[in-house]
This record gives C-alpha cells, structure tokens and sequence, in this order.
C-alpha cells in the first residue's frame, strides 16, 4: 500500500473531487446548445411529462367551450366559463408563488395534478353519461382555475432546481406550451377528457423525478 508523506503544520488537507461535484459538460455551439436543458435527466422526465399533461389540458379547455355552446347557444355564457377557469390563475397566482416558496415543490405539484386528474374524470364522467348540466361545467372550471393558480408558480420554481440558474433561460425557451391542433379531429368532448385524464396520470407518474 502506498503511504502519504504527513502533511506540514498548517498546510490544507488536499481535496478529493467527486461526481456530484465535477460540472456537467459544457454544450457546444449551434443544436446543442439550444437543447442544453435536455442534458439533465430529471428535466428531460419533467419535460416529457408536462408536454403530454398541457396538450390534454388544452384540448379539454376548448371541448369545454364548445360543450357550452351545445348547451346554451350563448357567447355570453362561454365568456364566463373562461373568466371561471382563468381569473383564480389571474388573481391568486401571486398568493400560489408564495406557497410554492415555502412548500415542497414536487408533492405541490403531485396534489396539483391529482386535482386536475380528478377534474377530468369527474367532466369525462358526466358527459360520457349524458348526465352534465352547465352548473357542473362551472363548477369544474372554477375547480381546474383554482388547482392551475397553485401549479403554475409552482412549476415555473420547480424548474429551477432541475437545471439551475445556468440554464434557466434555455428552459424558458423550450416550455412545452403548444396548441392542441388535434381539434381539427372530430369534436367528442368525452374523449377529449378521457385523454386528458390520461395525460394527467403521465404527468403524475413523471413527477417521481428525483426518486433512487
């Protein structure tokens, strides 16, 4: 066995590098760079999921409008069931980033999306069953608002610990917020929320990130 020389009186101990404490490999110009947040294995996870989880919730945000306009034939009406689902993210939304400071930000992000989850079950089995009323449409949009105004400062905090500070303007670039141009499919607003529900449960089960 090979033996150290002792070290002087005052002189510092040497320092063992690690692999949590080696930097990550810098990305090269061009593609690379622009996907630099992919380097990270829990956020490629986080990412995947909520891409999946926005493109159900935005296909059951319009099929809920236009199950509106079936039941009213009001312009009026599908006017208020967006103010429901999008005021609470407008007025609590700063009330939630404060939440989201203070609490941990994955299980806020679990009860969140099991919300949402529920949400979609309870409109998919309503409308599945012929059984929905307009109340019940209100109802569940203000539920979903109010769920949303919680998750999203908590998502846009959560990021933060997946990439740093480093790479945080790339995340902001590549959040997955995309239209759901699967409505140019036929209009059934069960299967739409059956989908979502669906979505959702991906979202959940990638909202283990960090575990092992």
């Amino acid at each position: 066995m090979q033996q150290h020389a002792p070290l002087a009186k005052g002189q510092p101990e040497p320092t063992v590098e690690t692999s949590a404490s080696l930097p990550l490999p810098q990305p090269k110009p061009g593609l690379r760079r622009a996907l630099v947040a992919f380097r990270h294995r829990n956020y490629r996870l986080y990412w995947g999921g909520q891409l999946i989880s926005l493109m159900g919730t935005f296909m059951q945000t319009i099929g809920q409008s236009w199950l509106v306009l079936q039941l009213t034939h009001s312009g009026l009406q599908i006017g208020l069931v967006g103010a429901l689902q999008f005021l609470p993210v407008l007025l609590f939304s700063l009330v939630g980033g404060v939440f989201a400071d203070r609490w941990p930000k994955r299980r806020v992000l679990l009860v969140t999306q099991s919300v949402e989850m529920l949400q979609a079950f309870i409109l998919w089995a309503l409308v599945a069953s012929n059984a929905i009323q307009l109340w019940q449409v209100y109802l569940l949009a203000l539920l979903l608002g109010l769920a949303t105004s919680l998750d999203q400062p908590t998502r846009s905090a959560f990021v933060v610990e997946l990439v740093g500070r480093e790479d945080l303007p790339n995340v902001v670039a590549l959040s997955p917020y995309y239209p759901p141009y699967l409505l140019e499919a036929p209009f059934d607003l069960s299967a739409y929320s059956y989908y979502n529900l669906l979505t959702l449960v991906v979202a959940c089960m990638h909202a283990n990130i960090g575990e092992g």
